[in-house]
């Protein structure tokens, strides 16, 4: 960021002041169209100025609130500034709650029959930033911040920022600490350098920066088999990274996450298409981890029946701990999110609030060993069942909207689960493990089955949660699970392990979670897709937004200051001896890396699987490419 920071307190002299400091402009005015605030950001979008190719977009921060009041202004960095063809569009991030305006400046032109001199100033009207929702168990007790940022929203001191895109992410270059001695490491490529990292070293907070649509074919290297991209320390190192999307259209594709043995990370703002497992998996000794406003989509099919529409989505397992995962939207995904496993020493204390389970089917979440605050979420339209306690685990379930949920609660082996004890054998939801506590308090029900509440006299064995009366009552040492007799911990009573939050109202949190300021990305992306009633009941993937996926292409036209590749359809094909198709399964027998695209070019992914079952594929043309040739396909 090319800073100018100044004060103020009037704003013709703020306006004349940028001016002098500025290049000369040419008389074109720019016209906006569309601008508002967001969390921590802000953004503008214009029509383009006829002959000009580059513009300048400067922040001012009304410090009162107030315009002719006292402010500050800076210039954002040109990478923030994009084309999408029919209009351009600048985001200004690591901002601070509050009042802001965006300027945008073209800047000058030598074309014929151009004037110059000083434009008439675009300025948009009075934005309104707010603050992230910082509200969870990965914050509690950790006021330095989680990631990149500090708790006000700025970047950490001495913060890098990485802008990573389809152009350079083999390419992008940093130097990276890597020993006690101070020895930096030229690292080349987005992988190499985050994993640099690991060796816990580097006291730089990075701040990863993701523009447009990032395939797995342009990235350097691919750090972990399973997901993807990792993110690795060594058991809870602070590691201080934040990977986040600019404006709405940031995608990773053909990809995941994995994030192991870190402590502060934070993953923020885009969305994961066509994983090549979990979208996001944080996986073994974790701490202090936030992972918030993610669009999460189909995963690539597994080989189990219950994969088709992948593994998992936002899991959280083997001892990662102070995890906050709020404000995501989860696209009909199959496996949501998985919360523990059987192996963690504990205490593991979890927070999934504001998130949005969009017609998925289960593991919302899934809890193993686990203590959970499952707060303020929407459950729209659920197909198998909302919250589920195995192993141990103690769940505090409050404040949460179901709509048309099938079994908004379960505990296994017990209660609905086995259907109050008459399908014990054959657990008809749950693997036979033994059950977990669920504490239920203030849920909302609209078109959904009401859970089997715990009662002494009635239902001591068989119930489904516990109904607390009060959000601070405690489960009594006598309500037991039926397999295992496991307890509830009341982790929730007790101020030193919980933090103090207060919930918004059930009834309002659908109008919430939807909203302007609800969950997934900012604008709630660019993807639009609406479900239909019949799939609050189904299973199955949904043909519509899977074709839909399958063929995204992002709008991106160009960075500035920066070459992007533009999408490729692929047009000659040739003949590869050692990749076979039957029209069901494309055959690998030598294990070569391959990856699929579909005709327009939209990459699928990449695998080095022997057999590869295509009927996840909509309709159309393909092409399956390795690195001796390729062979087409067509479902």
């Amino acid at each position: 960021m090319r800073k100018r920071v100044f004060k103020i307190t009037n704003y013709e002299f703020l306006l004349a002041f940028l001016l002098c400091l500025l290049t000369p402009m040419l008389r074109a005015e720019v016209q906006i169209t569309n601008a508002g605030g967001w969390y921590e950001s802000a953004y503008v979008e214009w029509a383009p100025v006829s002959g000009v190719i580059e513009y300048e977009v400067s922040v001012i921060h009304w410090i009162d609130g107030v315009e002719g009041g006292a402010a500050e202004s800076w210039v954002i960095d040109e990478q923030l500034i994009r084309s999408y063809g029919s209009y351009f569009r600048a985001d200004a991030l690591g901002l601070k709650s509050g009042t802001y305006q965006l300027l945008i400046f073209p800047k000058a032109t030598d074309e014929p029959g151009m004037a110059s001199g000083v434009p008439p100033l675009a300025t948009t009207d009075m934005l309104t930033v707010k603050a992230y929702d910082r509200n969870g168990f990965a914050h509690f007790n950790y006021p330095q911040g989680v990631g990149a940022y500090k708790n006000d929203g700025t970047l950490k001191d001495g913060a890098k920022v990485l802008y990573i895109h389809a152009g350079n992410a083999k390419t992008v270059e940093m130097d990276v600490t890597v020993d006690k001695k101070g020895t930096k490491r030229h690292c080349v490529g987005l992988q190499h350098i985050i994993s640099a990292y690991e060796k816990g070293y580097a006291a730089t907070p990075l701040d990863i920066r993701l523009i447009g649509t990032l395939d797995s074919m342009y990235v350097d290297s691919i750090g972990s088999k399973e997901e993807g991209l990792q993110i690795k320390g060594n058991k809870d190192m602070v590691l201080d990274i934040t990977l986040e999307g600019v404006g709405n259209d940031a995608v990773l594709r053909g990809i995941g996450i994995l994030v192991r043995g870190a402590a502060s990370v934070e993953l923020r703002n885009f969305a994961v298409m066509s994983a090549m497992d979990d979208c996001i998996s944080l996986d073994t000794n974790n701490d202090h981890i936030w992972v918030h406003h993610i669009d999460g989509f189909y995963s690539k099919p597994g080989k189990d029946k219950d994969q088709a529409k992948g593994d998992g989505t936002i899991d959280v397992k083997s001892n990662s701990k102070h995890v906050t995962v709020s404000y995501n939207h989860f696209w009909d995904t199959g496996k949501s999110a998985m919360c523990g496993m059987k192996s963690e020493s504990g205490p593991n204390y979890i927070t999934y609030h504001h998130n949005w389970f969009d017609h998925s089917d289960s593991r919302h979440p899934r809890l193993r060993t686990m203590s959970v605050h499952i707060y303020n979420n929407y459950f729209d339209g659920i197909a198998k069942y909302g919250v589920g306690a195995t192993y141990g685990a103690s769940g505090f379930v409050e404040n949460n909207y179901f709509r048309n949920c099938s079994h908004p609660m379960l505990i296994s082996m017990q209660g609905t689960d086995t259907k109050n004890g008459a399908d014990e054998k054959d657990s008809p939801t749950f693997s036979k493990e033994d059950g977990g506590i669920l504490k239920a308090y203030n849920n909302v029900f609209t078109g959904s089955k009401t859970p089997v509440y715990y009662n002494a006299e009635t239902n001591p064995e068989h119930f489904d949660a516990y109904p607390a009366q009060t959000r601070d009552e405690k489960v009594p040492e006598t309500v037991k699970t039926k397999q295992g007799g496991h307890t509830y911990d009341n982790f929730d009573t007790n101020p030193e392990l919980m933090p103090a939050i207060t919930p918004d109202a059930a009834e309002d949190v659908p109008a919430i979670v939807t909203g302007e300021w609800g969950a997934g990305r900012m604008q709630h992306g660019d993807v639009r897709f609406e479900f239909a009633s019949s799939d609050d009941t189904s299973y199955e993937k949904n043909n519509a937004l899977a074709n839909l996926i399958v063929n995204y292409q992002s709008a991106l036209k160009g960075i500035q200051g920066e070459d992007m590749p533009a999408p490729q359809a692929i047009e000659a094909v040739r003949e590869d001896k050692d990749l076979r198709y039957d029209g069901q399964t494309i055959y690998n027998p030598a294990g070569k890396v391959i990856r699929v695209y579909a005709i327009n070019g939209a990459c699928l992914g990449s695998t080095n699987s022997t057999m590869i079952g295509i009927e996840y594929l909509p309709s159309g043309m393909y092409v399956v490419v390795s690195k001796d040739g390729s062979l087409k396909i067509k479902k």
